[in-house]
């Protein structure tokens, strides 16, 4: 490779008129004139001579080999002058610019763009856009390609790679520049629509449809011919509901509420259209009452316990029993419990083992008994 080297006659020239010019972070056009392994020399023309180091070009959106002599390329000025009089230059960070330009150029234009499929994971599909990460969710995917098996993750995960290698019409809807990712969809047109579709609603609306889909966190329910919403898990009964699977059935037929209303996001309640049960228990569940109870869930809280079918209460986990350091009570067996405290608006009940309020309340009761024994001999 030619070693070039600048005279110090047009060194100076360059410092007197050009150095000027440039200005650092600007992406200018540079002619390649010699290109090593390492090294790749510019002509500037009157801006002078141009350098750029392999840091800067080894992993560029197209191959290095495509960089040939006399070729004017995308350069970024990162250093007026460094030690050696030359101009320094980022082919790599130009390329990056230019394809954050082109990106949010396509995005603002609402424009549709073709991007191959690189990989797939439960949550959907991997693109690259002008060499930059994309993510395609499975909930922005066509009716033709979107995998409606009723939240089977395997069989969805399985349908999602056989999308790999192909090219998909997409639009992008988002931007995470900090990430370095973009969100697709290849159904932008549709949310358009389902967004116009949307604003003949309001929250407070009852619907009819179907459960078109359960997993782990609800079930989708579709309405008014195409539109979608989401019944989240905690809304789908007043009772807790461990896996939605349990009461409900994807073609089942139910009402719900509409509560929530985003962009092109509807959120619906069924416990919404049911009696809450909290509301009769004032004369059936008051506190210093003794029940039995199931224990249904243990987690970092405590013990949930089921009084009857549709109320439930929390045993703190700082109340719980133990043995051998361990938490002693088992789920799905029942055991006796004493109400600390009830609120019925916020539908919580707090209770405490039976024999743990027992044992505390002769402690308490001693504690008197020897208070008395005290005064009386004083």
């Amino acid at each position: 490779m030619t070693n070039v080297k600048i005279s110090k006659k047009d060194k100076d020239k360059k410092n007197k008129f050009d150095i000027d010019f440039l200005k650092k972070g600007e992406i200018i056009e540079a002619k390649v004139i010699s290109k090593g392994r390492k090294i790749i020399y510019f002509d500037l023309g009157a801006k002078g001579m141009g350098i750029c180091y392999k840091s800067e070009f080894f992993d560029l959106p197209q191959d290095i080999r495509e960089i040939e002599e006399g070729k004017a390329i995308a350069a970024k000025v990162l250093q007026l002058e460094n030690e050696e009089g030359y101009v320094e230059l980022s082919l790599k960070r130009a390329g990056e610019e230019k394809s954050w330009d082109y990106i949010k150029d396509k995005m603002e234009k609402g424009e549709d763009i073709t991007v191959k499929i690189v990989g797939a994971n439960r949550g959907g599909l991997l693109a690259k856009v002008r060499d930059i990460d994309a993510f395609l969710p499975a909930s922005q995917l066509s009716k033709d390609n979107y995998p409606d098996f009723g939240g089977d993750s395997e069989r969805i995960l399985k349908e999602l790679k056989n999308l790999v290698g192909k090219d998909l019409q997409v639009r992008i809807v988002d931007i995470e520049k900090n990430d370095k990712k973009l969100i697709l969809s290849e159904k932008a047109d549709e949310t358009e629509k389902i967004k116009e579709r949307i604003k003949n609603h309001q929250v407070g609306d009852i619907v009819e449809g179907k459960i078109c889909g359960i997993v782990d966190y609800g079930a989708f329910i579709k309405f008014d011919d195409s539109l979608e919403g989401l019944v989240h898990i905690s809304e789908i009964d007043w009772q807790l509901i461990e896996d939605p699977r349990d009461v409900l059935k994807v073609g089942q037929d139910v009402k719900a509420k509409i509560i929530g209303l985003r962009d092109n996001q509807v959120s619906l309640s069924l416990k919404a259209l049911k009696q809450d049960p909290w509301l009769e228990i004032k004369d059936k569940y008051q506190r210093g009452d003794v029940v039995k109870a199931e224990v249904v869930k243990l987690n970092p809280y405590g013990a949930f316990v089921k009084l009857d079918e549709k109320i439930q209460g929390l045993v703190p986990i700082s109340k719980l029993p133990t043995k051998d350091g361990q938490i002693s009570i088992e789920i799905g067996k029942q055991y006796k419990f004493k109400i600390f405290s009830v609120n019925i608006l916020r539908h919580r009940m707090a209770l405490i083992p039976a024999e743990e309020a027992e044992k505390t309340e002769k402690k308490v009761e001693k504690t008197g008994d020897t208070e008395k024994e005290k005064k009386v001999k004083q």
